[in-house]
């Protein structure tokens, strides 16, 4: 297996462990006994090291991509499934500049179909979409396609080109389609979260075994081994329970408590070890050591966060390979978010204050707001731009706050609250500008006067409850909450199709990583890695045009604009980046002739092409993407076309791809450095205005007398009613909208017209966050505060 630092520590010795049991299979010849059976019985009896922790919730895709990897290995290996299928459902090759001929594929899913057209297979697949519309059609929207038979004779495909149709279809259904395919090729024990009892759990520990829990936000699962030790007379008062939280110089403290615990039988807890990296290579050989000749009843409990990234991962093996991992998982849904949000408080603390109305309401409406907060996540960087530690100490210390100011105010000081909730317990954890304004709007919507007059809805059909007592507020969550959807968190449900989209995506991607590449189970995985690198590297430089000829381009030029100098800018910056692809590909060809050797740079960079993906060399001097390889560079393709056409005679093209610049920015400055010399005023008194026209790019000749109109954007969250001119909501699987032309010119600030206006973000990519470009204002009949729930930006790429 390749690439293992790249995987999730939890499973990274499952699979050297796999691809030894494959040797073994292999090896270990019973003429009764398939193949496929001899694997999954020797991967039987290493699933201790695999499943022995419970898997949803946050780790449930890292569970479900070991899982997939594990039974398209498997298949391969007994030639149950084709290679190029496989291959296909792992990379995706998209038919480029292809236009979807029916309403509900997408241009993207349509590239899909016609490639698996290509494929004998899937003959005339493309054609049967087209020809019986209604039918695809009923299928494509059905709520759970994974669950519904395919139209005419496409329901007789095997279940791997059911899953290749699937993922050209409906892609935001393909963690629940891999999950019903693992279920059936391996079955269900392979696929079930199992939430075993801690009891259970320990018993199967040992002095030799320590139990290693995974920790996951706002749970603690210490808790369990702590009440399990004061069943079996584990205690700190019988001085035989140690509990040592790790940092700050407790190294010491630990290994001394270790070697007590090892002599005379007791538990020892070490809580958070990712915070002590160098003293893990110690805790490794110091656990060794004691798991032989330590007392039968010796048992070590280890507490670490799972890192963020493959450069985190620093818990030694040899840790991770002996201990039973375990974690708890974090409630999921705002039903259990709500729920648990309000388990922090008891009766006690609703009676605690005099003003019993307004603090109940309030405290109520903290609890869904934390809920809220906390569960948005899930739906990335349109949930929120960076993800937040928020955690149940912010919920406690807002009720605190909140009861010190009820009882020190004659009035409810609204304001007040909100500054201290948004901008100091919770907001001291935020650190971009636009979740600042998200958090403050949530605040501004469930905690305001009208709160008073039982009027108040915190979503659509869940109002605000009245006076009543702490269990009666538990019931009226089972009661009137809605069911889950995004509309609980003020976004649209195409939120959660595109989370999901993004999730499968993931999951394909690092399943393919985990591929092996020749020979072994891997071999019939649609040629050899170099084969299918050199033809990637062959067709990029027949097709990368000559640099610009920047001495020549600059002697066509009297006079240097603004706008000139943006065109001059970008050129010098796509010289950079061609001139890196030409010479690590040229590199990179004479490695594989063998007539250089290869470097890590040039292995790098073979195996981002094998995979698909932009190397990092050329990321570093590109823009930001999250295309792949293939799409990335017939984006820059077209980029350079439109350097071509403008600098061929300098005049500002009729209509702007804004998207096209590496840096967007730097145009839009331009045309407020424009607007100021024609005029004389001062830049710094100057802003943008955006008018949204009602034509598309073909129907412009020329560009305007001042400003510029710009094109290619589109909108996530929400669309652009083209007739009315104003934002409304999207239309359901409609992910990211064309936005039409747009005018943009300056004005000065104090002409800047601020009402009935959504200030919208831009940003470069779906990542958001770091791609922020712009703010554009834009028309709308609602209120701001919806787009703002919403989370609707403009994305220059998506």
């Amino acid at each position: 297996m390749n690439d293992l630092n790249k995987i999730h520590p939890m499973y990274q010795f499952s699979l050297k462990a796999f691809s030894v049991v494959f040797q073994k299979a292999v090896l270990k010849a019973e003429p009764d006994e398939t193949l496929k059976q001899r694997v999954l019985n020797l991967i039987d009896s290493i699933t201790s090291s695999v499943f022995q922790y419970t898997t949803r919730g946050l780790f449930e895709c890292d569970k479900l991509t070991y899982t997939a990897q594990l039974a398209f290995q498997v298949l391969l290996m007994s030639k149950e499934i084709n290679p190029r299928e496989l291959d296909f459902l792992l990379r995706y090759p998209v038919q480029p500049g292809v236009t979807s001929p029916v309403d509900f594929l997408s241009d993207h899913s349509w590239g899909g179909i016609k490639s698996l057209s290509a494929m004998e297979e899937f003959h005339n697949l493309d054609r049967d979409i087209e020809g019986s519309a209604k039918r695809w059609k009923k299928f494509v929207e059905s709520e759970c396609p994974e669950k519904e038979k395919f139209p005419q004779e496409w329901k007789n495909k095997t279940s791997m080109q059911r899953l290749c149709m699937m993922r050209a279809l409906r892609p935001d259904r393909m963690t629940y389609a891999v999950r019903d395919f693992v279920e059936e090729k391996l079955g269900s024990k392979y696929v079930m979260g199992r939430s075993l009892d801690f009891a259970v759990s320990y018993e199967e520990s040992g002095a030799a075994t320590p139990m290693f829990f995974i920790l996951s936000p706002g749970v603690n699962p210490l808790k369990d081994v702590e009440k399990h030790g004061r069943k079996l007379g584990y205690t700190f008062d019988n001085k035989n329970f140690h509990n040592v939280s790790l940092g700050q110089g407790q190294e010491v403290v630990a290994e001394q408590a270790l070697d007590t615990a090892a002599r005379e039988g007791h538990w020892v807890i070490l809580q958070n070890i990712h915070l002590v990296s160098k003293w893990l290579g110690t805790l490794e050989k110091k656990l060794e050591q004691l798991a032989e000749g330590s007392h039968q009843n010796f048992r070590v409990f280890i507490s670490a966060e799972p890192s963020s990234s493959p450069d985190g991962h620093i818990i030694p093996q040899g840790i991770l390979e002996n201990s039973i991992k375990i974690t708890n998982e974090p409630p999921t849904g705002m039903h259990a978010n709500l729920h648990k949000a309000l388990d922090n408080f008891n009766q006690d603390t609703l009676e605690m204050c005099a003003r019993e109305n307004e603090f109940k309401s309030i405290l109520f409406a903290l609890c869904y707001f934390h809920a809220v907060v906390a569960e948005r996540r899930k739906f990335g960087p349109q949930g929120w731009n960076r993800s937040y530690p928020f955690n149940t100490g912010d919920l406690t210390i807002s009720v605190n706050v909140l009861y010190n100011y009820l009882e020190t105010n004659s009035k409810v000081p609204y304001d007040d609250l909100r500054y201290l909730f948004g901008e100091i317990m919770y907001g001291g954890h935020i650190t971009d500008d636009w979740d600042r304004r998200l958090c403050r709007t949530y605040l501004e919507e469930y905690i305001k006067p009208e709160m008073m007059d039982g009027e108040l809805y915190l979503a659509h059909g869940f109002r605000l409850p009245g006076n009543t007592d702490y269990n009666g507020y538990h019931q009226y969550i089972d009661a009137a909450l809605p069911a889950e959807s995004p509309y609980l968190y003020g976004l649209h449900p195409n939120a959660e199709i595109g989370f999901l989209t993004q999730t499968s995506e993931k999951l394909f991607r690092t399943v393919l990583e985990m591929q092996p590449r020749d020979g072994g189970s891997g071999e019939g995985m649609a040629g050899s890695c170099d084969e299918k690198v050199k033809a990637v590297l062959d067709e990029i430089l027949e097709k990368l045009p000559e640099e610009f000829n920047m001495a020549e381009m600059m002697g066509k030029v009297e006079e240097r604009t603004p706008y000139i100098v943006v065109a001059f800018q970008e050129c010098e910056r796509m010289n950079v980046l061609t001139q890196e692809i030409k010479r690590s590909l040229k590199e990179l060809n004479l490695g594989l002739k063998g007539e250089l050797t290869m470097t890590t740079d040039m292995e790098n960079l073979q195996n981002a092409i094998y995979l698909d993906q932009v190397p990092d060399s050329w990321t570093k001097r590109a823009y930001p993407s999250i295309s792949s390889l293939a799409i990335w560079f017939m984006d820059l393709l077209n980029r350079i076309r439109e350097l071509e056409t403008w600098t061929s005679d300098f005049s500002l093209p009729s209509v702007v791809w804004l998207a096209g610049f590496f840096n967007p920015q730097s145009f839009l400055t331009a045309i407020m450095q424009s607007m100021a010399r024609r005029n004389e005023w001062p830049l710094d008194r100057m802003s943008l205005q955006c008018d949204v026209t009602k034509k598309s790019r073909e129907d412009f000749s020329a560009p305007p007398r001042e400003g510029a109109y710009i094109h290619g954007l589109f909108m996530e969250g929400a669309r652009w009613d083209t007739q009315a001119g104003i934002i409304v909501d999207a239309r359901l699987k409609e992910l990211m909208p064309t936005m039409p032309v747009i005018f943009i010119k300056a004005i000065p600030v104090d002409k800047q017209d601020a009402r009935s206006l959504y200030q919208c973000p831009v940003y470069k990519t779906r990542q958001r966050g770091p791609t922020y470009v712009w703010t554009f204002n834009l028309k709308t009949k609602d209120s701001p505060s919806k787009w703002t729930l919403a989370g609707v930006a403009l994305l220059l790429q998506i």
